[in-house]
């Protein structure tokens, strides 16, 4: 089998499946607008310019066989027109619109009774503050589109707050949200695959730990009981069910202090909180997301041995060309399996890597996690 894979997007994700598709033999081509993308350094050719860039959009489908894309932020609408003209694009990129827009989003669930917290579109300080008698406070505004890592999000703590809040959104949106800030225990995370005939493989649930409003620790498996277990992949295979598209897709979730479920947001591509699949289970979601795209048979999800990653982001207050350190003190540890995504550049917060520990005593990997947190830093040379 030879085949030509397309991916809009370079970054750490596209890098990681072009990895495991070399496993099966397969070509990639790549549209990014940076010539030195973290995957310009493994692909088989590169397109360099931005993602909208219908032209160049046209040419990476005819350059291969099959369409897909490592995030969100893109030209959904070419996209279905490509698919209309008969390209194969995976994940569809109808689910991938209807995604790009919370609002639609959890719209979208809520139709077909999947639970999520309260919401409602906004426009004005006024209506924000109508929100707040429904839904109280803290009250979460979001833009509907273009919000990743916390940014395009504002937690609205007091009334004092809201006019802030309402400017500091809409300078970048005039396309705004509330939602109901869930009090929760947890925020978990599964990733389920689909292939073309609608078989459908899901992975052991992870735990995952934010900070600043980025994944900084997942866990796996996620330390809950089996009912909580149980409810959470039947509402992630439920929301499956519903959307269209074939790939490899990550529904997060909030547990609530009640032993609620509640669906955050779906991601329509293999996800930051499935790293540790490359090491811990014996199909990686790289691997996984190829399998379903070329019509393959899906792989195991079977979780070989408990995990804990953790992301390796820029030190705050350095920006400027990348400076790993502490990488040899990291390698002398057995349990670690060490990524570091060769962005040329750094800056504070941005995700340069991440570290995966194997470990049978979830106790004593999330000890070695901390270990690694506190000794391998990305800095500016």
């Amino acid at each position: 089998m030879h085949k030509k894979i397309g991916i809009i997007g370079g970054g750490q994700l596209g890098k990681m499946s072009i990895l495991e598709g070399k496993k099966l033999g397969l070509s990639f081509v790549i549209l990014d607008p940076s010539s030195d993308c973290p995957a310009s350094t493994i692909v088989d050719e590169q397109i360099v310019d931005n993602y909208f860039n219908e032209e160049k959009i046209k040419e990476l489908a005819d350059k291969t066989d099959i369409l897909t894309f490592e995030f969100e932020h893109i030209n959904a609408d070419y996209l279905m027109r490509l698919e209309s003209m008969g390209y194969k694009i995976y994940p569809s990129p109808s689910t991938l619109k209807m995604v790009q827009d919370k609002y639609q989003q959890k719209t979208f669930l809520n139709k077909h009774d999947i639970p999520t917290p309260r919401f409602m579109k906004v426009d004005s300080v006024k209506t924000i503050t109508e929100a707040i008698k429904d839904f109280g406070l803290p009250l979460v505004l979001k833009s509907c589109t273009g919000g990743y890592d916390g940014k395009g999000n504002y937690l609205i703590r007091s009334h004092n707050e809201i006019e802030l809040a309402y400017e500091t959104l809409s300078k970048g949106s005039e396309n705004l949200m509330v939602e109901e800030f869930v009090k929760f225990n947890m925020e978990i995370s599964a990733l389920v695959a689909r292939d073309i005939n609608g078989k459908m493989e899901i992975y052991p649930l992870a735990e995952n730990i934010h900070k600043d409003n980025i994944l900084i620790r997942t866990i796996v498996p996620a330390r809950i009981n089996k009912e909580i277990e149980k409810k959470a992949k039947a509402l992630a295979l439920k929301t499956m069910e519903h959307l269209k598209g074939v790939g490899v897709f990550c529904i997060e979730m909030f547990v609530s202090n009640d032993g609620d479920v509640l669906i955050n947001e779906i991601a329509p591509r293999t996800h930051n909180s499935g790293h540790y699949t490359i090491e811990a289970c014996r199909t990686s979601q790289f691997s996984q997301h190829l399998r379903a795209i070329l019509e393959l048979p899906l792989g195991s999800t079977e979780l070989l041995k408990p995990a804990v990653m953790v992301n390796i982001l820029g030190e705050e207050g350095f920006e400027g060309k990348t400076e790993v350190i502490g990488l040899e003190e990291t390698l002398k540890i057995a349990e670690c399996n060490v990524h570091i995504y060769g962005k040329k550049d750094t800056s504070g917060k941005r995700k340069m890597g991440h570290v995966t520990i194997l470990e049978e005593n979830l106790d004593k990997a999330l000890e070695i996690s901390d270990m690694v947190l506190n000794t391998l830093k990305v800095i500016s040379s």
